[in-house]
């Protein structure tokens, strides 16, 4: 039976109701935060909004502050999930690396001072964004070049484009397709505790007006209320401080990772369009659809022939340049065996002219020629050393064969008949 993408995921994500939610690997904090915002809502309406409906006779005005209470803290665990339940816009990663991207690159080898050739990709390229170019990056588990923004999350083991930062209170990836969704769980959240701050203050302050009492005794009235207010100045610092923080990176279009890693840089920002377009486009802009389809069968690719390793490419070379180098010293063979016969036939013609003295020349021809046999191997070895270095297909002939027939000449003169006459 064939499987579901969603069934055969390489990244570290968790997929609930056959593919259609996708969390973080760190889902279960998202328990943390879903108690850290319940709990409290539910004693605050509890406690404090239920003793305030009655306060507001006019058109029962008391109900409205529990209503909006309710339907508030809804409106922050909606935006909660959309957040941590949705692709945050992963890049599919390829099967295989670009073979359009690869080159041939000939590195020195140490041994010998050979080139191998190699096949090697690009670790960035360039790209032009906004009329200025931005390098990216070459991503090897994803075997792709990251889109420009994008970044490969080590959490979740996926590439994510315009990636912000890895939320562990979601517990997902915030990136191109669930940032706005982020930003305003964090600003619905931080007006959520104002909310109940101000309401537990207001139910304090209606303590001490019906009681006729001081702050304390009020307080001692309604504990819950106290709790609630610390609890919420607390959180106010949190998630007041992460809203006003991403409020300055939507203003100047930057992401969390940017921000960090490129601050000490001075880099220009090319995503900048101003401070209203910048806003325009984290919110007025429709939320790209996702680039994966978890659902979908997986749909086998065919065999691929595999790409020649560096190690074949210098084995293919290595044995052209044996051929190269027995072709070599079959060439000098024959020349030697060329030079030795001429001088041999040259000796012979010499002891011919002079046949008062025949025996004296054939031992002394003998001799000379038993020289040259000896020296041939030592010759023909010093070729076979000096044919390695040679690394074009030039057809020069060695030094030493060369200087062969010098020293065979040499071995002639030496072969000087006695003058009959003396």
């Amino acid at each position: 039976m064939a499987k579901r993408v969603y069934q055969v995921w390489k990244g570290s994500n968790y997929f609930f109701i056959g593919g259609r939610l996708i969390f973080g690997p760190d889902a279960k904090s998202l328990l943390i935060s879903l108690l850290l915002i319940i709990v409290p809502v539910t004693v605050f309406c509890v406690f404090v909004a239920r003793h305030l409906r009655h306060e507001f006779s006019s058109y029962n005005a008391g109900y409205a502050i529990l209503a909006v209470a309710i339907i508030f803290t809804i409106h922050v665990l909606v935006l909660l999930l959309l957040t941590s339940a949705r692709d945050p816009g992963i890049v599919p990663r390829n099967s295989h690396p670009p073979e359009e991207e690869f080159r041939h690159d000939f590195s020195t080898s140490v041994e010998g001072g050979r080139q191998t050739p190699s096949l090697q990709l690009p670790r960035t390229k360039e790209v032009i964004v906004n009329g200025m170019p931005v390098r990216v990056k070459y991503c090897d588990t994803c075997m792709l070049y990251r889109p420009p923004r994008c970044s490969h999350c080590s959490i979740c083991n996926n590439c994510v484009e315009r990636f912000d930062h890895h939320c562990p209170w979601v517990g997902q990836c915030i990136g191109l397709r669930n940032y706005r969704f982020f930003f305003c769980f964090v600003s619905s959240a931080m007006l959520l505790c104002i909310y109940v701050f101000a309401i537990c203050a207001l139910y304090i302050k209606v303590l001490m007006n019906d009681n006729q009492g001081t702050v304390w005794k009020a307080m001692k009235e309604s504990p819950a209320s106290v709790i609630l207010m610390a609890y919420c100045f607390i959180s106010l610092w949190f998630v007041g401080g992460l809203t006003g923080f991403h409020l300055y990176l939507i203003s100047t279009n930057q992401t969390t990772y940017e921000n960090f890693r490129y601050k000490s840089e001075n880099r220009i920002n090319v995503y900048d369009l101003g401070c209203v377009n910048n806003f325009m486009e984290v919110f007025c802009t429709q939320v790209k659809p996702s680039r994966n389809n978890f659902r979908a069968f997986v749909q086998e690719e065919e065999p691929r022939p595999p790409l020649r390793t560096t190690r074949e490419a210098e084995v293919e070379m290595g044995e052209d340049q044996r051929v190269k180098v027995e072709d070599d010293l079959d060439f000098g063979g024959d020349l030697l065996k060329i030079s030795q016969r001429h001088n041999i036939e040259d000796i012979e013609a010499d002891i011919r002219s002079r046949g008062s003295d025949v025996h004296h020349h054939n031992s002394s021809a003998a001799d000379s020629v038993l020289g040259s046999d000896r020296r041939a191997p030592n010759v023909q070895a010093d070729i076979r050393n000096s044919s390695w270095g040679r690394r074009s297909g030039s057809w020069e002939i060695a030094s030493e064969v060369v200087g062969m027939k010098s020293n065979v000449t040499e071995s002639r003169s030496h072969v000087v008949p006695k003058d009959p006459y003396q």
